[in-house]
């Protein structure tokens, strides 16, 4: 899809406020993980960054880190952090000198992306050996009956409803071209001990949930929310959630 259509069809453009909220953080690790595949700790730069959930990550790993979203209510609700900047810009069109970034990332981004458009941009910006890393979470998941609610309102009742490009992220990338020289990633686990308004709220931010409220009211997602609570319990307790994670990462 040309650029420029991908801009158009921007899901989260005025969702900041609720995906900052809601959004799952990504394990702490993951910056040490990271700055261990680039050329140095200098500049890592994070295309399609949201709200900063990775970018403000990455400033533990290194001196400076500058975050790219096309959508300025994103930014809007990033939080501001010593050595990290935001900048409004596309992944198609990095505002970077060339050969200046040791890492760049994008986190649950690069499905959205003209990909090929991306890629010419990342060598271009990369410093030599520097690291090009792709990173998703999957399909939500939980134990028992609140496990089986979520996998059913995710796949039965809203599955029609996910924008095709969904289907790259629950491949873990694996299904998008990567013509870079791959190297091993670790395993990491994300995992995240929420309220039961926690869950409901980051449902409440899923592109397919707002593409079947246009089409069929907020009906389908009251009853996921009322058989979720019942199973939930106390809605006081809090229960473990996890998603599976991965990276695909390379060196220009």
């Amino acid at each position: 899809m040309p650029s420029d259509a991908k801009a158009a069809k921007n899901w989260f453009e005025k969702g900041g406020q609720a995906y900052a909220r809601f959004r799952p953080d990504y394990p702490s690790e993951l910056a040490a993980i990271l700055a261990e595949y680039a050329a140095s700790r200098a500049l890592a730069v994070d295309v399609g960054c949201g709200n900063g959930q990775l970018t403000t990550l990455l400033a533990s790993a290194f001196d400076e880190v500058v975050g790219l979203d096309p959508s300025a209510d994103q930014i809007a609700n990033a939080p501001r952090r010593e050595r990290v900047r935001f900048l409004c810009a596309p992944a198609e069109r990095l505002p970077l000198p060339d050969r200046s970034a040791n890492l760049i990332t994008a986190a649950q981004a690069a499905h959205w992306f003209d990909i090929d458009a991306f890629y010419a941009q990342a060598r271009r910006v990369l410093v030599p050996s520097g690291a090009l890393a792709l990173i998703a979470y999957g399909v939500i998941e939980a134990d028992g009956d609140v496990g089986r609610a979520l996998a059913h309102f995710y796949h039965d009742v809203i599955g029609p409803y996910w924008p095709p490009e969904r289907c790259h992220v629950e491949a873990g990338y694996r299904s998008l071209p990567f013509p870079f020289s791959e190297a091993a990633a670790p395993k990491i686990a994300m995992t995240k001990t929420w309220s039961l308004t926690d869950l409901l709220g980051y449902v409440g931010t899923w592109s397919a949930v707002r593409n079947a409220e246009a089409s069929l009211g907020r009906a389908p997602l009251e009853t996921f929310a009322s058989t979720v609570s019942e199973a939930w319990g106390d809605p006081g307790q809090r229960r473990e959630i996890r998603w599976p994670m991965s990276m695909r990462i390379g060196h220009v």
